[in-house]
């Protein structure tokens, strides 16, 4: 049983989880010791957030005619980060909780509004990654109670399998460490996964890391041949060069954090940075390097005219930008700042 039928079947939490959610001030009701009880599942008998100095959701909207066979609309969000911890991690998680919380600590609150908002209007959710902000039980525990309260459809961010944020070099054998219990609390692969709604193809992709792998171009090919519409959902933006160009500013040169930056580009990285031996892997140039699949599979993708749109996050800010002669790509802003995409497909 993974977490989600745990949850959905138990109506409890392991080891206690409580109801967690943020307060003005820093404050937060956190996941605790004892025999805390989930609540019920109806998101209607959720405990009210409506807390006195909360903004309301910053709601960009964007209609896109993709010819679906009958209008819907999807509440298209990101970068939530949710910052739990309880009695079954470790002190430097604790400490990694509170510490991380004061930067992202609202992401619950605009999340459960989100959910609100979308039920209420008969959307779709989607999420391009980073539901929480680092692996713990408390988090995917709240994180499969979060997929039980709509109807979602994800991809994985590169939050999702970090430990300690930033502790350690991120890369396949890192992530598969913690792949099996992350993959328990979403409902559908974080690797590549497909869902048609109303004639339009919805295609997952994970770029987690900045790059596409061959086994997924030759996936994302056959889906394809489908001959639909097809939107891609990808953590990571790929490259567009107005984008890369406002991150570079934005970062001193530093870094853009795009997915399949051309190499010349991604060489003039890390300006006067200096990082002892063995310590390589933490060079942005290194980091954000596309590999020639990742670039081979931009290219490619620059040619299906079935592609109509790109929704991504990681850069917790709103950006579009033309991706391809027949698609845009639309990066929403963080969940934890109350940023969201209402997307109309017509």
């Amino acid at each position: 049983m993974d977490r989600r039928d745990f949850i959905k079947v138990s109506g409890a939490a392991a080891a206690g989880l409580a109801l967690s959610g943020c307060v003005p001030k820093g404050g937060s009701i956190k996941a605790g010791k004892g025999d805390g009880v989930i609540p019920p599942l109806d998101f209607k008998d959720r405990i009210s957030r409506d807390v006195e100095g909360f903004k309301p959701l910053n709601i960009k909207e964007i209609t896109i005619d993709i010819g679906a066979t009958k209008p819907f609309d999807v509440m298209h969000i990101s970068d939530t980060h949710i910052t739990l911890s309880d009695d079954r991690d470790d002190e430097r998680k604790a400490w990694l909780a509170a510490r991380r919380e004061r930067y992202m600590g609202f992401g619950e609150h605009y999340l459960e509004e989100a959910i609100r908002h979308a039920n209420d209007h008969g959307m779709y959710m989607m999420h391009t990654g980073d539901m929480y902000d680092f692996v713990s039980e408390a988090n995917l525990d709240m994180t499969a109670r979060y997929m039980l309260m709509a109807d979602w459809f994800v991809c994985a961010g590169n939050h999702e399998y970090s430990k300690y944020v930033g502790e350690a070099k991120e890369d396949e054998a890192y992530k598969a460490s913690s792949r099996e219990s992350v993959q328990s609390a979403f409902p559908n692969d974080l690797t590549f996964a497909s869902r048609v709604i109303n004639g339009v193809n919805f295609v997952a992709v994970d770029d987690v890391y900045y790059n596409f792998t061959e086994d997924q171009r030759l996936r994302m090919e056959k889906e394809m041949e489908k001959g639909l519409p097809v939107v891609m959902l990808c953590h990571v933006p790929v490259y567009t060069p107005e984008f890369c160009k406002s991150e570079l500013e934005a970062m001193n040169g530093n870094c853009a954090y795009l997915t399949g930056v051309p190499l010349e580009i991604t060489e003039t990285y890390d300006p006067g940075k200096t990082y002892p031996e063995g310590q390589e892997w933490r060079y942005r140039k290194v980091q954000q390097r596309a590999d020639k699949p990742t670039l081979d599979f931009l290219a490619w993708l620059k040619g299906q005219t079935l592609l109509k749109a790109i929704l991504a996050g990681h850069m917790h800010r709103f950006f579009e930008e033309r991706f391809s002669p027949t698609a845009i790509q639309y990066t929403v802003g963080a969940t934890y700042n109350g940023d969201v995409h209402v997307v109309h497909f017509r």
